[in-house]
């Protein structure tokens, strides 16, 4: 019987390989479709992460890499990296802006174009590429005529193979910031399709002829086997930094850690805290629009707040404080040419300052109940603390109060108190303890 079972077992074992084997030479036979997914400004991180894909893409021989964009735009020099790495890629890429409410802005713009196809879904836009300066603010006459000339070159050079129309638009959402939505787009010939997801993409690429490094190739996108690369932790991570909400917070907490661990040294836990903050806030900061006018107001809402600890009368300034933080925070991130996206929410800049002005009224509070505190050093600090008779006390003995021996003498001189006896310390006489009997 058990023979039989174990031979039923096999047979079940070596079926099941089989189909196994069948199901990955059926899977592998078809076309392979890698998908990356990008959302918020253009950074260093969302640049390697394509470079990342293409590179996967190019190493498993996929048919097609769609990069799902969505974007308000970013620094010129990282879109440049972009459109440079996308042109050398060696399987085609079509650039598709999506989810729905998307937008392919300023530096997206241009990226999508970049694309060997380029896509959107609907309820997108695109457009609005004129160039601003790194601060969000809107470039002199000379840097910008310069800037758009160059941009406007690479559109054209992009979008050779499409409409005069499609040219014409191109070049106009850097002149003059014109953006369309995706029926315009796509009727203005400036993007190839509009897909309301990946596998509607794919279904409308099937046999369409993208050029690859000057290599004219038709797609085989139907029943392709797509798969998402995720961003790995440290690019989303850097992402997240783009947040200038996030950039704030860090912002301030990096500089209350830092002035804690100057108030109080010795200790590692604040001033690294405050050091990984600040250095995630500056990689932020190096990437958003910000207007660094705006770190002047935070310098001098913190020196405020030091200066409020040694004020004679206290909460004036931190109150003052409290305002340049908010002025600060704003200016730095909400200045008028940077895109709404990008600006730091204005409620949380406030609460965030009102709180470290609080935090500070309380350190001053802490300080003040300090300094007014009574000194008490040597035998009058033992007042008021227990401890335990060693020799009996008729009435003067020897009593172990805080780990040492002081002769001590009952507060009455009737009252003895023998050994063992708790006792707690009610005054002194000279060198010695005044003590009665605990409880």
């Amino acid at each position: 019987m058990n023979k039989w079972i174990r031979l039923f077992v096999l047979a079940a074992l070596v079926i099941s390989a089989l189909i196994s084997l069948k199901d990955a030479a059926a899977q592998s036979d078809k076309p392979l479709v890698l998908v990356l997914a990008a959302d918020g400004p253009v950074s260093s991180a969302m640049a390697e992460y394509l470079r990342r894909g293409i590179d996967l893409a190019e190493q498993r021989q996929a048919e097609l890499l769609v990069f799902e964009l969505n974007t308000p735009g970013g620094s010129v020099d990282l879109m440049q990296a972009m459109v440079q790495t996308i042109l050398e890629s060696d399987v085609p890429v079509v650039v598709y802006v999506y989810p729905r409410g998307a937008m392919a802005g300023s530096a997206g713009t241009v990226i999508t174009l970049a694309g060997h196809a380029a896509a959107m879904a609907p309820g997108t836009a695109i457009g609005a590429a004129s160039p601003i300066s790194a601060e969000g603010q809107d470039l002199d006459q000379t840097a910008q005529t310069k800037v758009k000339n160059i941009m406007k070159a690479t559109v054209r050079s992009l979008a050779e193979r499409r409409p005069a129309e499609a040219i014409r638009l191109a070049e106009a959402t850097i002149e003059t910031a014109e953006a369309v939505s995706a029926t315009e787009a796509l009727e203005i010939g400036l993007v190839d399709f509009i897909a309301k997801d990946v596998d509607d993409l794919l279904t409308q690429m099937d046999g369409f002829t993208v050029e690859v490094k000057g290599e004219e190739r038709t797609l085989q996108t139907a029943d392709a086997q797509v798969e998402q690369v995720r961003s790995t932790f440290i690019e989303q991570l850097l992402t997240v930094l783009t947040n200038p909400n996030i950039v704030f917070l860090l912002l301030t907490i990096g500089v209350q850690a830092i002035l804690i661990e100057l108030s109080s040294p010795g200790g590692w836990i604040a001033g690294f805290i405050g050091v990984v903050c600040l250095a995630l806030a500056v990689y932020g900061l190096g990437i958003l629009p910000v207007n660094w006018f705006g770190l002047v107001f935070l310098v001098i809402a913190f020196v405020l707040f030091i200066l409020d600890i040694k004020a004679p009368t206290h909460g004036a300034l931190t109150a003052a404080g409290i305002a340049s933080l908010i002025v600060g925070g704003l200016v730095l991130f909400n200045s008028p040419s940077v895109p709404a996206i990008q600006r730091v929410s204005v409620p949380l800049v406030v609460g965030t300052s009102i709180a470290t002005g609080l935090v500070f009224l309380v350190i001053v509070g802490y300080a003040l109940r300090a300094q007014k505190a009574p000194v008490r050093t040597g035998i009058e600090s033992l007042v008021g603390r227990t401890g335990v008779v060693r020799t009996s006390l008729n009435p003067v003995g020897t009593v172990l109060v805080g780990s040492e021996l002081w002769t001590a003498s009952t507060q009455g001189e009737s009252e003895t108190l023998p050994r063992g006896t708790k006792i707690r310390v009610v005054g002194t006489e000279g060198v010695r303890l005044v003590v009665v009997k605990e409880g």
